[in-house]
């Protein structure tokens, strides 16, 4: 596939996932998109979920793989996800980063 393919073809975050709802199989919203994760190698890894609300507890951010996520019927969907599950989850926390992050030619050779 030519760049510009994957261009016209792929996601815009932007549009796509930022401040966007995401529900389960049977519309309940889970949460809000609130950060994409890129990992090294340049490549969308994790959303993070604001999910306080569905999990009924206070704060509640999880990282769910963007492989989980489709466009079903025009909604960001997480197959599968029930409240429990969602509540089971580890809370997400950003991990501190002192200055600048790690060039990616270097964190791949660790």
């Amino acid at each position: 596939m030519s760049e510009t393919e994957l261009i016209v073809r792929g996601w815009s975050v932007k549009k796509g996932f930022l401040g966007k709802p995401v529900v389960n199989d049977d519309g309940e919203q889970i949460g809000v998109v609130h950060d994409i994760i890129i990992a090294p190698d340049r490549s969308a890894s994790f959303a993070i979920v604001a999910a306080h609300q569905f999990a009924g507890v206070a704060q509640h951010d999880v990282a769910i793989p963007i492989d989980q996520l489709d466009f079903v019927k025009g909604k960001l969907t997480l197959a599968g996800a029930t409240r429990d599950a969602i509540k089971a989850m580890p809370t997400f926390q950003y991990a501190h980063v002192a200055g600048t992050p790690t060039p990616r030619a270097e964190f791949l050779h660790r």
